[in-house]
């Protein structure tokens, strides 16, 4: 048995907390607040094919040591996970990993949309937390820009009851803009927003949302970015349409400075925005659904390439609380939105089994962040040197105790 004494809850009562476990152990909280773990919807683990940018050994220490103790996968693998044969052999790698890092992490797979393989949606139904539809370029080769086929997919989803997740932008808006931008002989890493601009994420958008009334098919849209989206999805919801938003900490937290210090490393898709007040505002009001971080490591010296060849990414899982914490403390969310939009909302969307994780906090812990420090193989992140008050302490999964000393180990382990 686990004893949690004298801890307090988001509500500010002090109790002890016990969680069912092989290990006896007495944790003083005394200083400590006690949250649900998080769950994070949309993770990229790299797993397979590009396990030199991370795989699930370093990404589940990075979790643990973010809070996190269940991960949604997206399936833009090497090979992608477009078929029941391939999600087998997917979660065989995954499973593996886990054992070897001791980490025995919640996890659920998307499926990806891919117009020649979607007789295999009904095959997985039961098999997957959704079908992933990249409508915009981004990492791998997964891309769906066919109206027929995107109107099967969403067609076939409703018939299995299964959940779509979206990239929405629209792909012709961006080789057009593409085309136009950079026949000026430019090549900088700012002009990706220009590229990227609000309406190419709205027009897809838009697109999705009347597919969804066409088949009331259930619609998760990832990393919702610009207030056009969100005034789509705003209205959509008043319609009753079953639409989900969710939002990223880069989108909550960077705007397009950060192309001054970070260059090509502030590449992401969709791109740094300057229109974090209209994603507070959503979060505010119901428009925003969940916050995932969009976790998707590359390493130094890719990121570090030129415009054009350098790819689209962060690795964020190990920040993904701390930073809403900071924010807590600076009074932008309260502990019981935290909750809401990393926990609870992900439970109800993705219709997940609870679990008895927590993780304790210290509101007043400060720490400035030191990439060195970060457990994920990409060992960098676009949060680097920002101080930020307010740290998981410890990650409880499964009737384990994870504590720092086990989050820092050595590099290259």
């Amino acid at each position: 048995m686990i004893e949690i004494r004298n801890v307090q809850t988001i509500q500010g009562r002090r109790i002890t907390h016990k969680i069912a476990s092989e290990e006896t152990r007495v944790i003083d909280g005394t200083n400590l607040t006690l949250l649900p773990a998080l769950i994070d919807p949309h993770v990229h683990f790299r797993t397979p094919g590009a396990e030199h940018k991370e795989n699930w050994e370093t990404a589940s220490r990075a979790a643990i040591a973010g809070g996190v103790t269940t991960v949604f996968d997206m399936p833009n693998n090497t090979p992608s996970c477009i078929t029941a044969q391939r999600l087998k052999e997917k979660k065989q790698l995954i499973d593996e990993q886990l054992k070897k890092a001791q980490i025995p992490l919640h996890y659920g797979l998307y499926l990806g949309a891919d117009q020649n393989h979607l007789d295999e949606v009904p095959k997985t139904k039961h098999q997957i937390v959704g079908l992933k539809i990249y409508m915009g370029s981004s990492t791998g080769d997964l891309l769906m820009t066919d109206p027929a086929a995107l109107d099967k997919a969403f067609r076939i989803a409703a018939e299995n009851d299964v959940l779509i997740a979206v990239h929405a932008e629209d792909e012709e808006m961006i080789e057009r803009r593409k085309k136009e931008i950079l026949s000026s002989g430019q090549c900088k890493a700012a002009l990706h927003s220009i590229i990227r601009t609000p309406e190419v994420a709205a027009r897809a958008v838009h697109q999705v949302i009347e597919l969804t009334a066409k088949y009331k098919t259930r619609l998760y849209i990832a990393h919702v970015s610009t207030k056009p989206e969100l005034d789509l999805i705003r209205q959509a919801k008043k319609s009753r349409l079953p639409v989900y938003a969710e939002a990223t900490p880069h989108h909550l937290f960077l705007t397009t400075d950060a192309y001054q210090h970070l260059d090509t490393c502030a590449l992401v898709n969709p791109p740094l925005r300057d229109h974090t007040e209209a994603l507070w505002e959503a979060i505010h009001d119901g428009t925003i659904d969940t916050i995932g971080t969009d976790h998707a490591p590359h390493l130094l010296e890719e990121k570090r390439r030129a415009y054009g060849s350098a790819p689209s990414g962060f690795p964020s899982i190990e920040l993904y609380l701390a930073l809403l914490l900071n924010a807590y403390n600076e009074k932008k969310i309260s502990l019981e939105q935290i909750v809401r939009f990393t926990h609870t909302r992900p439970q109800e969307i993705f219709r997940c089994k609870p679990n008895h994780d927590v993780v304790l906090v210290d509101l007043n812990q400060s720490r400035t962040i030191d990439d060195k420090q970060l457990q994920t193989k990409a060992k960098w992140s676009p949060y680097a040197g920002m101080t930020l008050r307010g740290w998981p302490c410890y990650t409880i999964l499964k009737g384990r105790v994870y504590d720092p000393s086990d989050f820092f180990v050595p590099a290259g382990t």
